[in-house]
């Protein structure tokens, strides 16, 4: 993977490593040939994502919660850079459980923030949510119109951009906000209660079981690979351009699919590895409490001033994903 021109002497934190997109950066990071620190408590991280890295030598697991302190500080210390992608995701859990999301995501991010500057790290890359959007009806969406949020979820990711446009002003730091548009691929996890679509019906497909629709599968997202997210951190990493810095962008592909379509294009990207697959039928449900009918981005601020090419559209993501999934979920 083309990380662009990032120095390789650069040590980076990334908070939430063992997590799927947090194991996805580490990779690249190390491919890189930078020092990687990793903070993560498993909370929702897998150790089996991060177990390829833990013999090499530019590796450091330190296992802990961002909701302490000195936990924080101690990943931070020596750090050029952080990628914080540690957090508590998914609307449903956070309407289940909006205290615990909101110690994770809120209160943790705070300790986060302060501990990076106080390490005096030299910028601080957070992972935003497509969710600040909330009831916002405009159509794609563009980074400075959002709506109220929907969900406890929302509220916490939007005082996260609130706090890191607080500490760029207050103590000069360097912060950028991605807000990731339903990121899918691999390492994704597919189990849970707060599985993500894509892995969950893939592992449903897998098994010859109706995937689970909720609404009529009209609602539609702006599904974004992997691929495409890993580009977006490090292009936020090494931005020179002053204009590019202290603010939020999006990171998604910039069209969007149903959910509809979503299970059409999976079936059939399934059946060449299980003929069968294409003859399962969908089963309909009600529709999911705080979720947004359709999400769509604007990609125009993150190409025109970080150079963001997004190379992975929904097919060519599906592809490689359900290749990943097939090869690693058939047992």
């Amino acid at each position: 993977m083309n990380v662009f021109r990032l120095n390789p002497n650069y040590h980076i934190l990334v908070t939430g490593g063992a997590g799927f997109i947090g194991s996805n950066l580490c990779e690249a990071l190390l491919e890189n040939g930078n020092q990687v620190t990793c903070l993560d408590n498993f909370a929702t991280g897998k150790r089996e994502n991060i177990a390829p890295f833990m013999e090499h030598s530019k590796f450091n697991l330190i296992e802990g919660d961002i909701r302490n302190l000195e936990d924080c500080q101690k990943a931070c210390n020596e750090v050029d850079y952080t990628l914080h992608q540690a957090a508590l995701g998914s609307v449903p859990r956070s309407i289940n459980d909006p205290i615990t999301s909101n110690d994770v995501n809120v209160s943790g991010f705070l300790n986060m923030l302060v501990a990076a500057r106080d390490a005096k790290v030299k910028r601080f890359v957070y992972a935003a949510s497509s969710s600040t959007y909330g009831d916002s009806k405009n159509m794609p969406k563009v980074e400075d119109i959002i709506g109220k949020p929907l969900s406890p979820y929302a509220i916490t990711k939007y005082v996260n951009e609130l706090y890191a446009d607080v500490f760029s002003k207050t103590y000069g730091m360097e912060t950028i906000g991605l807000r990731y548009f339903n990121v899918f691929g691999r390492r994704q996890d597919p189990n849970g209660a707060y599985a993500a679509v894509i892995p969950k019906f893939v592992l449903q497909l897998m098994r010859h079981e109706s995937p689970v629709i909720n609404g009529d599968g009209a609602y539609s997202r702006d599904f974004t690979y992997i691929d495409n997210v890993v580009q977006m951190n490090i292009r936020a990493l090494v931005t020179e351009n002053q204009e590019a810095i202290n603010t939020v962008y999006n990171v998604a592909f910039g069209e969007r699919t149903d959910l509809n379509e979503l299970t059409t294009l999976l079936k059939e990207y399934l059946s060449t590895y299980d003929p069968k697959i294409a003859h399962v039928q969908n089963t309909y449900g009600p529709v999911r409490a705080g979720d947004v009918p359709h999400s769509l981005a604007s990609v125009d601020k993150a190409k025109n001033l970080l150079g963001y090419e997004p190379k992975y559209d929904i097919k060519t993501g599906l592809k490689e994903a359900v290749a990943w999934y097939w090869e690693n979920l058939r047992n």
